[in-house]
């Protein structure tokens, strides 16, 4: 499981099961999303968990869409290195999101990936963002690999 070196990835005391998937604290952007755990979740598969906050809101108090999609494209990366691709140094080249109902805030958020196919430059991956049992979203992507 290649996983960047600037990622901290250990098992979480606060929930059994889960790693950390923590990135620097240095005012990037992928802290807007807040805490992320993952899991292997099969072959080929993984789950990430956010938890969502208010800062991930939109006006009607559910999630804002682009909360959601931000969560999804770390999770290509989180679940994707997880799943065992190599992701460490890619690139989103797409993302395609249906989104099929609200997320809630105050209640854990996963993205549930699979890892479609893995070639020489490119990865792809599909999956579902799921809370408490119901589907939120639908999406798939492609990302590409870069050298370090």
């Amino acid at each position: 499981m290649p996983i960047h070196p600037l990622i901290r990835h250990a098992p979480d005391p606060d929930h059994p099961g889960w790693h950390t998937w923590d990135v620097p604290e240095d005012g990037r952007f992928a802290e807007a999303i807040g805490k992320l755990l993952v899991r292997a979740d099969g072959p080929g598969r993984a789950r990430v968990r956010m938890f969502p906050q208010h800062a991930q809101s939109n006006l009607s108090n559910v999630m804002h869409g682009g909360a959601v999609m931000t969560f999804i494209d770390m999770a290509f990366f989180a679940g994707g290195a997880l799943a065992g691709a190599d992701v460490a140094y890619a690139v989103t080249l797409d993302c395609e999101t249906r989104f099929l109902a609200p997320g809630r805030l105050g209640v854990p958020l996963d993205a549930e990936i699979e890892v479609l196919r893995e070639t020489g430059r490119l990865v792809f991956l599909r999956g579902l963002v799921v809370q408490e049992g119901g589907i939120v979203a639908a999406f798939s992507g492609t990302l590409r690999k870069a050298k370090a």
